[in-house]
C-alpha cells in the first residue's frame, strides 16, 4: 500500500516533465492500494485555486477522478499525531510538509510514492515513479 505524495499529482495536473511516468505509475496499481494524506488534498486545492494558476474547475475534476471515482482513499492525521510529526521532523530535519507525510506513512504502514529527494535521508524507501 503506498501514500502518494502531493508532488506525484502535481506533476500530472500542472503537466510536468515527470507527468507521463507519474500517470503511468497510479495506473499500473490497484487504487485500493493508493492513498493520499489529507495534506495533499488540501495543498493541491491551494494550488489550483490560487490566483497564479487559477484552475478551480481542475481541481474539482480532480477530486471527482481520483477520490470519487478513482477509488484513491484519503488518510488524515489526527491532532495527537503532531508530537509525532514534531518528533520525525527534529529527527530527520524535515519541513511541515514532508513530516506530515512521513507521519502518515508511518502511522499507516505504508510505502511512499514521490518525487522529494528528502525523505531519502529517513528510513522509508522512496519510490520514484
Amino acid at each position: 500500500m503506498i501514500l502518494l505524495d502531493t508532488n506525484i499529482f502535481l506533476e500530472i495536473l500542472l503537466e510536468q516533465d515527470k507527468a507521463e511516468d507519474a500517470t503511468d505509475f497510479i495506473s499500473d496499481k490497484q487504487s485500493r492500494d493508493l492513498f493520499m494524506s489529507d495534506f495533499t488534498l488540501h495543498s493541491i486545492g491551494v494550488i489550483l485555486f490560487s490566483s497564479r494558476i487559477n484552475r478551480k474547475n481542475l481541481f474539482v475534476e480532480f477530486v471527482e477522478d481520483t477520490i470519487i471515482h478513482g477509488g484513491i482513499r484519503v488518510i488524515p492525521l489526527s491532532p495527537l499525531d503532531m508530537e509525532s510529526m514534531r518528533s520525525f521532523s527534529r529527527q530527520f530535519n524535515l519541513d511541515f510538509d514532508d513530516a506530515y507525510q512521513y507521519t502518515v506513512c508511518k502511522n499507516y504502514d505504508l510505502e511512499l510514492a514521490s518525487y522529494d529527494s528528502d525523505f531519502d535521508k529517513t528510513d522509508l524507501t522512496r519510490i520514484e515513479p
